[in-house]
């Protein structure tokens, strides 16, 4: 049993598939046994992966902003619902309840998370599964513009490599299931927040 933290849109104006998607990803969590961890809200992706995955009887986690609490409509049935301050806030959070990290097709607040917890693993502060879940392509520009760095040397193919694509719900959670029974990635010596590590005399 593991806690996945998908990303995923709050955005209502997205074709019902990408819904359906995030609905098919609740279920799926559920089914494996399973605990969701998300952005807390209960609209569009965000409210449909949720909701599945307490019908499939799974444990739900939101983590919202108190700014957003009404404009992304806080899923109050959540199993547990933490209002934080801030982005920064929620996104520690989620980072920190989490043991993998899921991406759906989203807008720029998904992209951010997905940014920020990719390079967190190609830098070595956490060991957790990152993947991508792209039936269609949303994220083709991204996979060519990191091949592009990749080519100009600005980012290293093991970087590149850290995350997962995949195509399918039941591809996504076997990458997930897979990469969670392998022994952990040896974690870089990475200095406590705060902490001071040379300091003039």
């Amino acid at each position: 049993m593991a806690s996945v933290c998908v990303y995923c849109s709050s955005s209502e104006a997205i074709d019902p598939s990408y819904v359906e998607l995030a609905a098919d990803v609740g279920t799926e969590l559920a089914r494996r046994g399973h605990h969701l961890v998300s952005g807390g809200g209960s609209v569009s992706c965000m409210g449909a992966v949720a909701r599945a995955t307490r019908a499939a009887g799974g444990r739900t986690i939101g983590v919202i902003p108190r700014v957003l609490v009404d404009l992304e409509v806080a899923d109050h049935d959540a199993d547990e619902l933490v209002v934080v301050a801030d982005m920064r806030s929620r996104k520690d959070q989620m980072d920190r309840r989490s043991d993998a990290f899921l991406a759906l097709p989203g807008g720029l607040g998904t992209l951010e998370e997905l940014l920020e917890i990719w390079v967190a693993r190609i830098l070595a502060i956490h060991a957790k599964p990152v993947v991508v879940l792209d039936p269609d392509g949303v994220y083709d520009p991204l996979r060519a513009q990191v091949d592009l760095l990749v080519e100009r040397g600005f980012v290293r193919p093991q970087g590149r490599d850290a995350l997962t694509w995949c195509s399918t719900v039941a591809d996504a959670l076997d990458q997930i299931d897979a990469d969670l029974a392998a022994p952990q990635d040896a974690l870089l010596s990475a200095p406590v927040a705060g902490e001071v590590l040379e300091a003039d005399p």
